[in-house]
């Protein structure tokens, strides 16, 4: 298998910012285009480039806004849903490309979905990891993820104040960090459970996030050191606003997007999640309605013992999906 060392590294100017994109594979072949989540990177997509570029394709992941190597504006505006769409447009056509295949995990799933929602003349099929496609409702977000944390704070409204989540996550990134990937992992998940956590979606009152961490006593086989030092340097480097930011548009993205909430995506679909992760879990009245949502879904797929960073556990698993979606797309 190609050699993520092997990637190019670039960097475009797309709607007034820098977008930077790591890709593998023939400049001639079909375009993918590949959306990572918070807290990650285009790292995320380590796995995935090398096993596409070897297939024929031109695997590309870029950094989100607000992460790595790309632009941060101070706005908070400046991450609402539509701009990131208009990222994934302006990138696609930078690059040289008319029409791209889109996949994202974790927020980058709904960046996926509502781009390929938007624009089915350019993104001609879209894979959703770890979220499912969930169109806009007539709750305001904010007040449903208010109902849903009780007497708890979900953690989406935990992220809305500026500077609150940095201060917790910056007095130790690395660490943090740690915490996060592991606890809502398959194997991590499964020990906060034994240990009586309920997981990571509600903080107690004046309580943090961290709280409800679990660590491993030696890194898990999906995440090494090296991995974990990647991440790290990131996010010291480019802090964490940019990417809490996409957390503090809910409600803006909510508004700018009612015209569309009944609109389903188009264009072939694959959902993949963790049998063990919390937003698929959640997200099963969404699943129970990819036959409206989704009327071109190619397969729903729920990892067994997996759970969050399904790209990163399940490497192969995923690749073997992709590749089978993509080759069923030609």
């Amino acid at each position: 298998m190609t050699d993520i060392s092997a990637a190019r590294h670039q960097l475009s100017d797309v709607n007034g910012i820098r977008i930077h994109s790591v890709e593998l594979g023939p400049e001639e072949g079909p375009m993918v285009l590949f959306v990572h989540g918070f807290p990650e990177s285009w790292y995320s997509w380590r796995h995935q480039l090398p096993a596409l570029a070897d297939a024929g394709y031109r695997a590309v992941a870029l950094d989100v806004r607000g992460y790595g190597r790309s632009s941060k504006p101070a706005a908070i505006e400046d991450y609402r849903m539509v701009r990131h769409v208009a990222d994934n447009l302006a990138l696609v056509r930078a690059l040289g490309a008319e029409t791209a295949v889109i996949v994202g995990h974790d927020w980058g799933a709904p960046i996926a979905w509502t781009t390929a929602q938007l624009r089915p003349d350019v993104f001609t099929a879209v894979a959703g990891l770890s979220v499912p496609f969930a169109p806009s409702g007539p709750t305001r977000p904010t007040d449903g993820f208010r109902a849903m944390g009780g007497e708890d704070e979900f953690y989406i409204n935990y992220f809305q104040r500026p500077g609150r989540a940095e201060a917790e996550i910056e007095a130790d990134v690395r660490r943090w960090l740690l915490g996060m990937y592991f606890t809502s992992s398959g194997e991590g998940g499964l020990i906060a459970r034994n240990a009586g956590f309920t997981g990571l979606a509600a903080i107690a009152p004046g309580g943090l996030m961290s709280d409800r961490f679990v660590y491993p006593d030696q890194m898990p086989e999906w995440m090494d050191e090296e991995d974990l030092d990647f991440y790290a340097a990131e996010f010291e480097c480019g802090g964490f606003s940019g990417p809490l930011n996409r957390y503090r548009n809910v409600d803006r993205d909510w508004e700018d997007l009612a015209a569309f909430g009944d609109r389903p995506i188009e264009v072939p679909a694959l959902f993949v999640g963790g049998q063990f992760d919390g937003p698929t879990v959640w997200g099963k009245r969404n699943i129970d309605r990819f036959e409206k949502t989704l009327p071109h879904l190619r397969g729903s797929h729920i990892l067994p013992g997996c759970g969050h960073w399904v790209q990163q556990e399940r490497a192969k698993e995923v690749n073997d999906l992709l590749l089978e979606f993509l080759g069923s797309l030609r």
